[in-house]
């Protein structure tokens, strides 16, 4: 989940964090009214669930009421990567001595969360090569103490009141990525103003969608929040496979990502989805989607998911491919998989041009493939043969 700007303010701020709260407002006058309470230079900024707002021309700045309705009129409504903007937010414009970038994020090699502290903020920070930049891995159940962030200062070259207020600041960021489920938590620019006060300018909070039921009491406090796992708004299929997989608790069946292709996927398996997605492509395979399933769905899960997929125009074939299971049941995905493409109006034999669900229950599985009229391939087929043989069936090649 991708919070807009107000929104991650609204919940850091619970957790000692400081900005400058922004007025979010909707139409120009709005703007004017707000530009009026603020009473001296203002920054107005789009509000999207991602990054770049500054390069794409979505953050400007206004010293007169004319020029905040001419921001107004300008930013609400465009168009940012297929997103509309509806809301835009205003706050004084602050001076400032230094900047910093701070942010936590994980480290996926690692296993942790990562804190980083950086001697400049702005656009393209991680790009910048003269950006000098401390990390520190965060335990989850300590934190990052104080002594630690001050160590991250101190190695960049920053002493006294600053290096004591980073460490604390790194502290409750720490803090708050543990206790929100984050994935990534961005403070860009944090400034340091002439008082010697830390006042971070920007945030960008994304936070891991399993967490929506453990974080449901935070989130409802912040308005409508829209997931989105391809990095914009959520296509009318992928909106229905999120209802499909909430309709029941059990297993992930509905994470997924709407490509240009003619071949749909079903596949999951400790990180075989993403490899069986790219050996389709390798092979020139044309993805209909990217669609990780896993965690014992239910049969009626999978069905609904199976006759929504091939319900997208342009889909010719499914493959449904998955490494060696251990947790999910081999014969009920099977009988889900031939009961949604029944459902869709379809023949089992002639759409699935691959079905490989080793593991748990296969005997079962395979039975009811062949009874489909569909042969399933076993663990002797690897996952790079089986994208290969899927995509000469596609165009007719039978491997």
């Amino acid at each position: 989940m991708r919070l807009l700007q107000h929104q991650s303010i609204q919940l850091l701020s619970q957790f000692g964090l400081k900005f400058l709260i922004p007025r979010t407002v909707n139409t120009v006058e709005e703007a004017r009214s707000a530009f009026n309470e603020i009473a001296g230079p203002t920054v107005v900024k789009i509000q999207t669930p991602f990054g770049g707002r500054a390069k794409a021309g979505g953050v400007k700045t206004a010293v007169t009421v004319d020029e905040v309705t001419q921001c107004a009129q300008s930013l609400l409504g465009m168009e940012v990567n297929n997103f509309t903007v509806e809301q835009i937010s205003l706050e004084p414009k602050v001076d400032f001595e230094r900047e910093f970038y701070v942010g936590v994020t994980w480290d996926t090699g690692a296993r942790l969360p990562v804190a980083l502290l950086g001697l400049a903020g702005g656009i393209d920070v991680e790009a910048s090569c003269e950006q000098q930049v401390s990390r520190r891995h965060v335990d989850p159940y300590r934190g990052l103490p104080p002594y630690v962030g001050r160590e991250m200062a101190a190695e960049l070259g920053i002493q006294g009141k600053p290096a004591v207020l980073l460490g604390a600041t790194l502290d409750r960021l720490a803090g708050a990525f543990v206790a929100l489920d984050a994935t990534t938590l961005e403070l860009n620019p944090l400034v340091l103003t002439a008082d010697e006060t830390l006042i971070a300018l920007d945030a960008h909070l994304e936070i891991d969608d399993d967490a929506a039921g453990r974080q449901q009491k935070r989130l409802s406090s912040i308005g409508q929040i829209e997931p989105m796992p391809a990095g914009r708004p959520p296509t009318p299929l992928e909106e229905q496979a999120a209802r499909i997989d909430s309709m029941d608790h059990r297993g992930v069946a509905g994470r997924l990502v709407e490509f240009d292709g003619d071949l749909g996927l079903i596949i999951g398996g400790g990180g075989a989805s993403l490899t069986v997605f790219d050996a389709v492509r390798r092979y020139g395979g044309r993805p209909a989607n990217y669609l990780e399933v896993g965690g014992n769905p239910t049969e009626e899960k999978v069905a609904a998911l199976t006759e929504l997929l091939l319900s997208k125009p342009g889909i010719r074939k499914l493959a449904v491919i998955m490494n060696v299971v251990n947790n999910t049941r081999a014969d009920v995905m099977a009988r889900g998989v031939v009961k949604g493409i029944r459902a869709a109006g379809r023949d089992p034999g002639k759409t699935i041009c691959v079905f490989r669900i080793p593991g748990s229950w296969e005997q079962e599985a395979k039975d009811i493939m062949a009874a489909a009229g569909v042969e399933a391939l076993g663990r002797d087929y690897s996952l790079d043969r089986c994208a290969e043989i899927s995509v000469g069936r596609m165009n007719d090649n039978v491997a």
